[in-house]
């Protein structure tokens, strides 16, 4: 008896759930019908293969049984047109296996972020069905309500059968600007894990881990696209740092605080890898210049040795690219670093970002820096205000206390 884990059927349909649904939504042509019919099989699997094994090709397994659950279902229904889905579904499967698992998920993955959903619903659907999570997980991720997120998935789905929004991949002519949606939607979802916006945990590793292996989908369907390897060299470059960025009392630890003997080497090797892939391919983007600068962080040795002349000069080519207040912030740490607090501060001061805790925190501490800690304390002060999870407001209260005014 195979006796197979439970835990390994949870594994393949984490890593096949999208591959299975994108080839049946083509077969289908209506994306529940399509979950449903691999949520079906998936629950035939967790009765079968715990004595018979996996199968040689387990998401070939669960294609063929979708498609013939769906051909039963069909032929129960009295409807010319049932019948007429039901026949094109059972030639379908009499295809041999190795032509049904036939990669659709890139014309999944674009029709999830489609520009005519918006950004919310846009993560919501890639999560749902390139990454297999229930409702409740990205409702869980997202801190609202499972059945705010199941309204909203709905109204997704809804959204793409009215508006006939085609399941497909772009025009070369529609590329550039639908691949940066899907690049935004991958890197949202990643942010959201890394540095959580609310609740009381810092890292959610769940979403950064599914950020990655989206990340890592895109470059096996994409490997040729240098933005998308620029955002996983990205990625993989920052989340290397993620268990140094809690220290042993669970307090945030800044990044030149950090204990790099803690950051994964391997993680570093690979985004450093990818990013000079990049840097060969000549055609540079901004998610590749962010690649940049975060592989200079990571290959300095100690904080005191990192190049901040040259992260000064990237920020200053990603504001060309997109200037925006944001990365405007950012440049202006940096020139901190080069130039001093008081050229730091007057870049900050230029910005107009009230509402981003980060704009008024970094404006503290070059206040504090130039020994202006009243003014820093009415900074921190508002950084408190502004910041929505738990652990950044425990750190800039401790920050708001160490100075030397009530």
């Amino acid at each position: 008896m195979a006796n197979l884990p439970i835990a390994e059927i949870e594994r393949v349909f984490r890593q096949e759930y999208g591959r299975a649904v994108a080839i049946l939504v083509r077969a289908f042509g209506d994306i529940d019908d399509a979950e449903e019919a691999v949520q079906d099989a998936f629950t035939t699997a967790v009765q079968q293969w715990p004595s018979t094994g996996l199968p040689q090709s387990p998401v070939g397994w669960i294609i063929t049984t979708a498609r013939h659950r769906a051909i039963d279902r069909a032929r129960r229904e009295a409807t010319r047109q049932d019948r007429h889905v039901a026949a094109n579904l059972l030639q379908a499967s009499d295809e041999e296996e190795e032509d049904l698992v036939r990669d659709d998920r890139l014309e999944l993955i674009f029709t999830c972020c489609h520009p005519a959903l918006a950004m919310s619903a846009q993560v919501a659907l890639t999560l749902r069905l390139l990454g297999g999570l229930t409702t409740m997980e990205i409702a869980r991720a997202f801190l609202v309500p499972e059945v705010t997120m199941a309204q909203r998935i709905v109204r997704a789905k809804a959204k793409i059968r009215d508006a006939r929004i085609p399941y497909r991949v772009p025009s070369e002519a529609e590329f550039p600007g639908r691949i940066g949606a899907v690049l935004a939607v991958v890197y949202l979802i990643f942010n959201e894990g890394y540095s959580a916006s609310s609740g009381d945990r810092l890292v959610r590793t769940d979403l950064c881990d599914e950020a990655l292996r989206l990340g890592r989908l895109l470059r096996e369907l994409m490997p040729l696209e240098p933005e998308v390897n620029g955002l996983l060299a990205l990625m993989f470059l920052i989340d290397s740092r993620r268990n140094a960025r809690l220290g042993p009392n669970g307090s945030l630890v800044l990044l030149g605080e950090q204990n790099r003997a803690l950051w994964n080497r391997d993680q570093i090797n690979e985004g450093l890898a990818i990013a000079r892939e990049c840097l060969r391919s000549g055609n540079p983007g901004p998610y590749q210049i962010q690649a940049a600068i975060n592989a200079i962080h990571c290959e300095a040795p100690t904080a005191e040795s990192t190049d901040w002349r040259e992260i000064l000069r990237l920020y200053g080519c990603l504001c060309a690219f997109e200037p925006n207040p944001i990365i405007a912030l950012n440049r202006a740490v940096a020139l901190a670093e080069v130039e001093g607090a008081q050229a730091g501060l007057a870049a900050v001061e230029e910005l107009n970002l009230s509402d981003y805790y980060l704009f008024h925190a970094i404006r503290a501490d070059l206040l504090h820096r130039l020994n202006r800690d009243r003014e820093a304390a009415i900074a921190y002060d508002a950084a408190i205000d502004c910041a929505g999870n738990l652990k950044e407001r425990e750190f800039l209260i401790r920050r708001r206390q160490a100075l030397a005014v009530t």
